[in-house]
């Protein structure tokens, strides 16, 4: 079951379910329930969405759909080092912090780091954006859980955490520098509510990377190679802390660029995650 917020053909936006190739809007009118986030935050999201489908309906072609922002007024946040690659990545960029990356993989306590505010996060079609001061730039292809306010796992998403690889290497302290920043997060196109995504070892997540007609980068991982849970980042993640709309957490990257690889104006980035679908978003600078 995937939802998403959308513009349908006669302008209308509104929150819509997707089944196979086509899309139904949901009847929102009047009711508890008015957003995306009011879904989420139900008792049962499931059978709330089954609650508020018209069957009379006829599904739109997706085709004919434009996607919306999946973010309302949730925070994002993300999760490093948590794939056996990313760690020996980070360990190789940063000269003087790479004993830093080492002991936080093994450590119990995840590197957790604020990612993006609401209006920071782009969606599908639209562009994601590397740093002006920076020389380079990598995509970050991550899987996405999805929380309530209870920081119960409702669902997941397709996210792309872009960072600026020299500005972090350079000092660890940099990384607020490196990863926020106007259009430096890409989320959607749909959330797949949990109870239909299937088993994590099943999961694969894919990225291809376009400079005109030539693929200059493919990659593709497992995300049952991740070293960390995701009761285990939820976990450390809601200490201390409360989410008054729920917040979205990416889990990290197991895909990683030779070093020699950098991001340019107008590159296109395809990221597809199985039971989700496929994020798509092209490159600016500045």
């Amino acid at each position: 079951m995937k939802l998403g917020k959308m513009r349908f053909p006669d302008g209308h936006e509104t929150i819509g379910l997707v089944q196979d190739d086509g899309a139904i809007p949901l009847t929102l009118t009047g009711g508890q329930f008015q957003t995306l986030t009011d879904i989420l935050e139900s008792d049962d999201a499931r059978a709330t969405v089954e609650l508020l489908i018209d069957r009379t309906v006829r599904p739109t072609p997706l085709k004919e759909v434009t996607p919306l922002s999946l973010v309302e007024s949730q925070e994002v946040w993300g999760a490093g080092v948590t794939y056996t690659r990313s760690r020996a990545a980070r360990m190789q960029e940063s000269e003087h912090g790479a004993t830093h990356y080492e002991r936080v993989y093994a450590a119990p306590r995840p590197e957790l780091f604020f990612k993006a505010t609401p209006s920071r996060v782009v969606h599908t079609g639209q562009q994601v954006r590397i740093r002006k001061d920076a020389l380079w730039s990598v995509p970050e292809p991550e899987l996405v859980l999805v929380l309530n306010s209870h920081m119960r796992l409702v669902g997941y998403t397709v996210g792309n955490d872009m960072s600026s690889r020299d500005i972090e290497g350079e000092n660890p302290l940099y990384l607020p520098q490196a990863k926020t920043y106007d259009a430096c997060c890409a989320l959607g196109p749909w959330i797949t509510l949990a109870h239909a995504m299937p088993p994590r070892e099943k999961i694969e997540i894919a990225m291809r990377v376009k400079r005109g007609a030539q693929t200059v980068f493919s990659g593709e991982t497992n995300v049952g190679k991740m070293a960390r849970s995701f009761e285990d980042l939820i976990g450390y993640l809601k200490r201390d802390n409360f989410f008054r709309d729920g917040v979205f957490l990416l889990t990290g990257t197991g895909i990683v660029p030779d070093d020699s690889f950098t991001l340019f104006p107008g590159d296109e980035i395809a990221i597809a995650i199985t039971g989700i679908g496929t994020l798509v978003n092209t490159v600016v600078q500045g």
